[in-house]
């Protein structure tokens, strides 16, 4: 590693535990950028996870009764926002692009009289090595299933199966993933190696630090 990228690294660590001072936190999490952390629940994050922060911040928050779980080096991209009132679980390896929203919690009731009123909670859960495009909203009791992708600015109101690509509004699945012509998400293209925003090597690389 060259020097500054050494540099940036170590930022990124520190940042990070300070972020998540008051959550269970695994080895070697970066964030780049500061993060918006609400812990009033439980947080835990998981070895080698990836936080981007800048130029839009990132939004991480747990309810009193919430429970955020991010599991091993997944990445997050800035400007998103996922909130967990009962549960939101994101699987290891997933990839989450920036500006995405996912919330377990509607926070107001549809009926006209009972506004005021915040619902029950339906937990989200993301699966091993989802990828979630820019601007993808998920809603609230959604499973999206293992290695599944969805096109940037879909809405997810169902769930979704394994190994499918879903796309819009509300999203549905388009077609199959087929591995052996697709290459498998998790090994990825060298040429997305580096961030436009930060020099930190992406999640396609991360096997090789």
């Amino acid at each position: 590693m060259k020097l500054q990228q050494l540099w940036q690294d170590g930022r990124a660590v520190l940042r990070a535990k300070w972020a998540f001072r008051r959550a269970t936190l695994g080895q070697r999490v970066r964030a780049w950028g500061p993060l918006r952390v609400a812990n009033y629940g439980q947080m835990i994050i998981g070895d080698r996870v990836r936080l981007v922060s800048e130029p839009a911040v990132l939004e991480l928050v747990a309810g009193r009764n919430g429970r955020l779980e991010i599991g091993e080096r997944s990445f997050i991209n800035y400007g998103g926002s996922i909130s967990a009132h009962k549960l939101v679980q994101i699987g290891p390896r997933c990839n989450i692009g920036p500006h995405v929203l996912l919330m377990d919690n509607n926070f107001h009731r549809l009926e006209p009289d009972r506004r005021d009123e915040m619902p029950p909670s339906r937990p989200i859960i993301l699966e091993e090595n989802v990828f979630l495009g820019a601007r993808v909203i998920v809603l609230g009791g959604v499973t999206i299933g293992r290695d599944s992708v969805v096109g940037a600015g879909s809405v997810v109101t169902r769930d979704i199966p394994p190994g499918v690509i879903a796309a819009g509004n509300p999203a549905k699945v388009i077609r199959a993933l087929e591995p052996e012509k697709e290459g498998r998400l998790e090994i990825g293209d060298r040429r997305l190696a580096q961030s436009p925003i930060t020099n930190y090597q992406s999640p396609q690389l991360e096997e090789q630090l």
